[in-house]
């Protein structure tokens, strides 16, 4: 009768052992499933593709617009300016209570100047080939 006992208890255990993993299967089956509808639904609703594609024409467009601007702005800023070799070798030394700092002003001037006739670059061509007017819908 012991024997039985024994041999029913671990048959038992083991059908409790089967239905448990058979569960832990099932509750991740389903937690998978619903973490991968989830990622996709985010790249779907949060336009991660629609980056993607900007960021890879924007790399391509950057190096467009360096062109643009080693071409025809910086030419026209260095008629201005002078030449950016003479801007940017520029210094104010500073010397106080025996201590010495140089401020390259000339070069941040210089960069400065860069970026702001690279961001107008832009927005010229934005304006001149309507691209502003691409994403805004029809009333």
């Amino acid at each position: 009768m012991a024997k039985k006992d024994d041999s029913e208890r671990a048959a038992n255990a083991k059908e409790r052992a089967r239905a448990r993993a058979a569960a832990a299967r099932r509750r991740a089956a389903r937690l998978s499933k619903g973490h991968t509808s989830g990622f996709v639904e985010f790249i779907r609703d949060k336009g991660i593709v629609a980056l993607a594609v900007g960021l890879a024409i924007g790399t391509v467009a950057s190096g467009t617009v360096q062109t643009i601007v080693q071409g025809f702005v910086s030419p026209v800023v260095q008629f201005v300016v002078g030449t950016h070799k003479t801007l940017e070798v520029q210094v104010w030394h500073l010397e106080l209570w025996g201590r010495t700092a140089d401020f390259k002003w000339g070069a941040a001037l210089s960069s400065l100047i860069t970026l702001t006739m690279t961001i107008y670059v832009i927005y010229l061509l934005v304006k001149i080939f309507r691209l502003d007017k691409l994403n805004k819908p029809k009333d």
